[in-house]
């Protein structure tokens, strides 16, 4: 497998589990809305706000549309995550330690594929 191929598969592979978990958002949106933090007013509204983000950052890499910007909103949505909901679920509870690591590494891989961003849009940035 040559270089542009495995790229072009990493980042549809990437892609793909940020549209489901989007579409999860929508599907489950009352339940998921107990993992608000509670400081944090709105509930399902977060829940719907950040379904839509999850799949807006997959649509970008599929459509290769604004790769960078979108790459970098996803890591700070991510972060974000990591800060408010799982680093104090894991300080309470280490079973909650996984959720806290993918977040991380969601959010080092979504840096690193807007990095390598190569549509139009991100080569004017």
């Amino acid at each position: 497998m040559d270089k542009a191929m495995m790229a072009n598969a990493g980042k549809y592979l990437f892609a793909i589990p940020f549209l489901i978990f989007g579409i999860f958002h929508f599907l489950d949106g009352q339940d998921m809305a107990a993992m608000v933090p509670a400081f944090i007013p709105g509930g399902v509204f977060w829940v719907y706000l950040t379904g839509l983000a999850l799949i807006a950052a997959a649509v970008s890499i599929f459509l290769n549309n604004r790769v960078k910007l979108a790459m970098q909103l996803l890591a700070l949505m991510l972060i974000i995550f990591v800060l408010t909901i799982h680093l104090p679920a894991t300080i309470n509870d280490m079973n909650a330690a996984p959720n806290l690591l993918k977040d991380i590494a969601l959010a080092g891989g979504a840096l690193l594929l807007g990095s390598m961003a190569t549509d139009e849009q991100s080569q004017e940035q």
